[in-house]
């Protein structure tokens, strides 16, 4: 798995404490779905994907309830954080949301929002875009790290590990 090696190399880096408790999501395979700990933090790790006919990238996150629907992941029992990883040719980048802003953008279920079973994501090479898709970018930008060029080894610590204590 492409985003799974990416990832890997990012945590070498900037963590002292090894990926543990690796599941792959095999519901989600076709977008290298993987859950993990780190330190004492879970994350939900996917790749994005490039749709030929409309800017961003699209990823999925789901589960089967108990008849074997598909369903938006309950905020209850969601990972701390959601990693996205975008590989796209030269271009690279991980997006990094806390669980508290996916339920304030309504992502996940929790009682009160019917949640979403996927999301496009926006890296700031992403341009050209429609009124809608421009505000998801603006509220997705302090959660992006754009590692295409150099690695801000401080800002992904920081977006790793900090961003849920502010």
């Amino acid at each position: 798995m492409e985003s799974l090696d990416y990832l890997l190399k990012i945590v070498a880096k900037i963590s002292p404490s090894p990926i543990e408790n690796l599941q792959v999501e095999e519901q989600n395979i076709d977008y290298e779905g993987v859950t993990f700990s780190l330190g004492n933090q879970t994350f939900r790790s996917r790749k994005a994907k490039v749709t030929p006919k409309k800017s961003g990238y699209f990823v999925v996150f789901w589960e089967k309830d108990d008849n074997n629907k598909n369903q938006p992941y309950e905020s209850t029992g969601a990972p701390d954080n959601l990693v996205i990883t975008v590989l796209d040719q030269e271009k690279s980048g991980q997006f990094i949301f806390p669980k508290e802003i996916l339920i304030k953008k309504n992502i996940l279920t929790d009682g009160e929002a019917k949640g979403k079973m996927a999301l496009r994501v926006y890296p700031e090479w992403v341009t050209g875009l429609n009124k809608t898709a421009s505000a998801t970018q603006e509220w997705q930008k302090p959660y992006f790290v754009d590692l295409t060029n150099t690695w801000d080894l401080k800002r992904l610590e920081d977006i790793y590990f900090n961003q849920s204590k502010k």
